[in-house]
């Protein structure tokens, strides 16, 4: 069974993120290397923030559910260290390029995924429901939440380059 509309459509909204990085592509690269806010990462190190976690759904939880085990997240300070640090690693250019693909074929995953498997509840770190809504913990739930955690750092974002282009970044 394919995943029904509603289920579908929160994929797809979960698409959204990687059309964004599109007109991000029009940044100046030092302007994406300056810190959002004083003790701030910069917009660069929130992408490769949200590369990592796609990595992570991809390699890890996607695989988990599928074999019927319970969703497995680290802990979320090192890893987002770690995530951010990744930047430096990189071009700009390079980093959006990376978390555009990530994106596509993590949708591209969710999309072929049956419905059953989308909302079967399964464990999130020995959790069985999430205390925002008390409901049992899915695969697609998880999505919700991530498309959140999206707009809450593409706002960040947005707002920084708003005022960048009042006051340019040097």
């Amino acid at each position: 069974m394919e995943p029904d509309r509603e289920t579908e459509r929160v994929i797809r909204s979960f698409r959204a993120y990687s059309d964004w990085l599109e007109e991000i592509r029009a940044v100046e690269p030092h302007v994406l290397k300056e810190p959002i806010a004083e003790g701030k990462w910069s917009s660069i190190e929130i992408i490769a923030h949200i590369l990592k976690w796609d990595e992570h759904l991809m390699g890890r939880v996607i695989p988990a559910v599928l074999d019927g085990e319970e969703m497995e997240f680290p802990e979320f300070g090192p890893f987002n260290e770690r995530a951010a640090s990744y930047a430096d690693t990189v071009t700009a250019g390079r980093l959006i390029a990376q978390a555009q693909d990530q994106r596509h074929q993590l949708v591209s995953r969710l999309l072929e995924l049956p419905a059953e498997v989308l909302e079967r509840p399964a464990a999130s770190n020995g959790e069985t429901h999430s205390p925002h809504s008390g409901l049992p913990y899915t695969l697609i739930s998880v999505v919700r939440d991530f498309i959140d955690h999206d707009r809450h750092h593409r706002n960040q974002i947005d707002g920084f380059l708003a005022d960048a282009q009042k006051h340019p970044v040097r």
